[in-house]
């Protein structure tokens, strides 16, 4: 039984999306199209792959078991194709990046705009998601996170600044009204502004070190957003004198520079390890991302990274 190679990418489109809507967006196509090509693939295979009701789309057993092996397959198909695109002048087609929003506004618009300019015939799609996904189930090419540790068959690379710290601050009305800390510890004494991740999880404890002395506050306040979609809040809350708040320092700084926010306890704010632009370790590497990562590394030593003389021994 032959199945059309089109109607078998729509499915996976729409499965891997949890919609037609969602999977005709990320495809680049119509939700009616997609519609008819998985309808059209069901009549064909005499089995139904998708649950639909008015609110989710789900495959069923058979579905999963088809969108388990689909993928792979898929995939290859799709590297092989792309050693065609090898013998163009220019690397042309999709990219699509899964990526938090701390590298969305960080680290992607020191290095996006000359890559696009660079490779015109390449269209990049940027998503945002704070949990860390397998980036293949989630329909993109690469990922970047904050923690090399991967799974095994992942490569990863540096992108961006290679150190950073996490700061915390306040406006300068509420540490004249609350006064401002001189150690960690009197922290629990302010209001502070949290985060939680989509996965349940709080951003505190806050970790400070300073001279080998590594100090964790489990602090409290008025005020819990969800991490990415919500951190600009937390930014405003404390410049409009609602608590402390602690974030990366290149995301705060222009509010330092204006004065809108007065650092605090500056000495002992922790230094962590840059990003990493991570990618299956398969055989065949498609044209786009490939073009990506080599733009990256020729990026590296560019002003945006700390000189190596700057970075501490144990993060080297």
């Amino acid at each position: 039984m032959k199945a059309d190679l089109g109607d078998l990418n729509a499915f996976v489109a729409v499965a891997r999306a949890g919609g037609f809507r969602e999977g005709a967006r990320v495809n680049g196509s119509s939700a009616s199209f997609l519609s008819e090509a998985v309808r059209r693939l069901e009549a064909q295979l005499g089995v139904r792959l998708l649950n639909r009701t008015t609110r989710s789309v789900v495959p069923t057993e058979a579905g999963k078991g088809l969108l388990e092996r689909l993928g792979p397959a898929l995939s290859e198909v799709e590297s092989a194709l792309d050693v065609v695109n090898g013998f163009r002048d220019r690397p042309a087609g999709a990219l699509r990046l899964n990526v938090p929003v701390s590298a969305a506004r960080l680290v992607l618009p020191a290095i996006v705009p000359a890559f696009l300019a660079a490779y015109p015939d390449i269209r990049l799609e940027v998503v945002t998601d704070e949990s860390f996904v397998d980036v293949l189930a989630a329909g993109c090419d690469a990922g970047i996170r904050y923690d090399e540790r991967l799974e095994q068959d992942m490569i990863a690379i540096p992108i961006g600044p290679r150190v950073q710290r996490f700061a915390i601050a306040a406006s300068t009305d509420y540490l004249d009204r609350r006064g401002r800390p001189q150690h960690p510890s009197e922290l629990l004494g302010h209001a502070c502004i949290l985060g939680r991740f989509d996965s349940g999880a709080m951003t505190a404890p806050w970790e400070f070190e300073r001279d080998g002395e590594i100090v964790r506050v489990d602090p409290t306040g008025p005020l819990i957003v969800r991490v990415g979609g919500a951190t600009d809040l937390a930014v405003d809350a404390a410049i409009s004198g609602t608590g402390i708040v602690c974030l990366f320092e290149d995301w705060l700084r222009p509010h330092f520079d204006s004065g809108a926010l007065e650092p605090i306890l500056e000495p002992w704010w922790q230094r962590f390890s840059g990003p990493f632009l991570y990618y299956p370790g398969r055989r065949l590497v498609p044209a786009p991302l490939r073009a990506f990562i080599d733009f990256v590394k020729a990026s590296a030593n560019q002003a945006c990274c700390l000189s190596a003389r700057d970075v501490p021994p144990d993060l080297r």
